[in-house]
């Protein structure tokens, strides 16, 4: 299959499949621990996770013969099974997990090993930076917002998913308003009713009952609302686009135009399963729903459900030289010539006691993201037993790292969606998670909009609990591992912060270069340490 590679290792580059040299290869040339074997090679674990991607059935002891072009069959059989390149996705996951992806057939020899060789290069020369964390943690609006900072553009497919997904989520919304305004029609309805029953019955004279109210909608919108509707309660909306959004785009500029469906918006804080998001994109509905919207950069950023991939999305870029670096002596400064590669996984992938988690043994920084919001905020198994987001988050967090491919590699915790928390928890006491039990600050209800950089005597609530947040996940962090927990501070939709963060863990894979006397650092944990992740 033209796969070579050190003796005891996986491979690490094509070369050619014409070179006769040696003998057959040795089953346990790349100490292999899978029971599977490709051309009498029993494979690494990495190469058994492509092969599954690739949705190659692995199931039990197999053998396969590949051939150059990917190509493959089970060993004594004449019918080819399928390609394991042959999808985009899967030479992308090589690519992450460092390993060769054959050029095409039609490339030439001497072209492709070029290519190849300098791939293999390149390889070497990216740090790695695995960014993962709980459902909705914030780590996809990490993951757009650096696309867009370091111009990593959307390819034209991704765009046209991303279109897709927002203009799907435009309809739910839209579905989520109409289920209101029934609920208020239907109490205004039975308000006004009783109203007049009250009124005949003490003055003797039958009015009539009332059929129209503030919230009533015209027939052909009402059709609209109950097929709307009807697919919501299916599951099934994602199936009818983009065939819906070319048919009713009419419709619905006149629907968000109705004056039943304003008085529901107006209304939009009494709708609970509403996303805060949705506002942005519901007072633009009209201009979303058209044959030839495109996505703005904040569109993409604000848009909920965008995974670029099922579980898996990865990025290449350098890091432009600031200002602040401009000023710094030579010695402190990052060669502005590195490359990084920023891997976004969702946990589910990570496969039954993480398993898979030993495809990214080469990465540099975890990055690990916890939506501060989650605190009294709960997630139900399919047990149906409820768990704190918190606590589970932190279960996770426990697994990722304190696995054994992670002995020696540095995390970074981001902790998401400070905005939000600023508000919640002037409403909501964060001792709503249990973890939290003894957070009881001295508050202080002035400067509560002074910034998080900024020094005052009596900082706000919002900010207390974050730094009380922070230092419980870093002695928590300390007393599992004996090593150190760096904390940073993220708002998704300011580029600043993501910028910020990121750099900051550049910071963090090189932190014994500027302070090696955390090389051997145990226990220290200071307010000192924790407020360098965000001054």
């Amino acid at each position: 299959s033209g796969f070579w590679g050190k003796e005891g290792q996986r491979p690490c580059q094509i070369i050619s499949p014409q070179l006769e040299v040696g003998g057959h290869l040795q089953r346990n040339a790349s100490n292999g621990k899978t029971e599977v074997t490709i051309n009498g090679r029993e494979i690494t674990k990495k190469e058994l996770w492509i092969l599954k991607w690739a949705r190659v059935p692995c199931e039990g002891t197999t053998d396969f013969w590949v051939s150059q072009d990917g190509s493959y069959m089970e060993v004594g059989q004449k019918n080819v099974k399928g390609h394991i390149w042959e999808k985009s996705t899967v030479k992308l996951a090589s690519l992450i997990l460092s390993l060769p992806v054959p050029s095409s057939s039609l490339t030439p020899a001497d072209e492709g090993e070029n290519e190849i060789s300098k791939h293999n290069i390149q390889q070497k020369m990216l740090h790695k930076f695995l960014l993962v964390g709980s459902e909705n943690s914030g780590t996809c609006t990490i993951y757009k917002q650096a696309k867009l900072l370091y111009n990593a553009p959307f390819s034209v497919t991704e765009l046209q998913n991303i279109k897709l997904v927002i203009q799907s989520n435009l309809y739910r919304y839209l579905g989520i308003i109409l289920e209101a305004r029934e609920f208020f029609e239907e109490s205004l309805f039975e308000k006004s009713n009783e109203q007049l029953v009250g009124e005949s019955t003490s003055s003797g004279i039958t009015g009539e009952i009332i059929d129209s109210t503030t919230y009533s909608i015209s027939p052909r919108l009402r059709t609209f609302s109950d097929w709307l509707l009807k697919y919501m309660m299916s599951g099934n909306l994602d199936a009818i686009f983009p065939a819906a959004a070319r048919e009713y785009a009419p419709v619905l500029e006149e629907l968000w135009r109705d004056a039943a469906i304003q008085a529901t918006y107006k209304r939009r804080n009494e709708i609970k399963n509403l996303p805060k998001s949705a506002s942005y994109f519901l007072e633009r509905a009209v201009e979303i729903s058209r044959i030839d919207y495109e996505p703005l950069d904040m569109d993409i950023l604000y848009a909920e459900g965008i995974t670029l991939s099922n579980s898996l999305s990865s990025m290449e870029f350098s890091f432009p030289v600031s200002g602040h670096e401009d000023s710094l002596d030579p010695v402190y400064q990052h060669d502005p010539s590195l490359r990084y590669q920023l891997i976004r996984v969702h946990p589910k992938s990570l496969g039954e006691n993480y398993k898979w988690l030993d495809m990214f043994e080469d990465t540099d920084v975890v990055l690990f993201s916890v939506a501060l919001t989650d605190y009294d905020e709960y997630t139900v198994d399919s047990n149906g037993v409820a768990t704190n987001k918190i606590l589970a988050a932190k279960h996770l967090f426990q697994n990722i790292f304190t696995h054994r491919v992670f002995s020696n590699t540095k995390f970074l915790l981001i902790l998401t969606k400070f905005d939000l928390f600023e508000e919640k928890i002037e409403q909501v006491p964060l001792t709503q998670c249990e973890w939290f039990w003894d957070f009881n600050p001295v508050i202080s209800h002035n400067n509560k909009t002074a910034g998080i950089g900024k020094s005052t005597n009596h900082p706000p609530l919002a900010q207390r609990a974050f730094q009380y947040i922070g230092m419980k996940f870093k002695s928590w962090f300390n007393s599992l591992t004996g090593r150190k927990l760096f904390v940073s501070l993220v708002t998704g939709l300011e580029p600043a912060t993501v910028d910020e963060a990121l750099r900051y863990g550049r910071e963090v894979m090189v932190w014994e270069k500027w302070d090696p006397s955390l090389i051997n650092e145990k226990s220290e944990i200071t307010s000192t340490t924790f407020d360098a992740s965000y001054e």
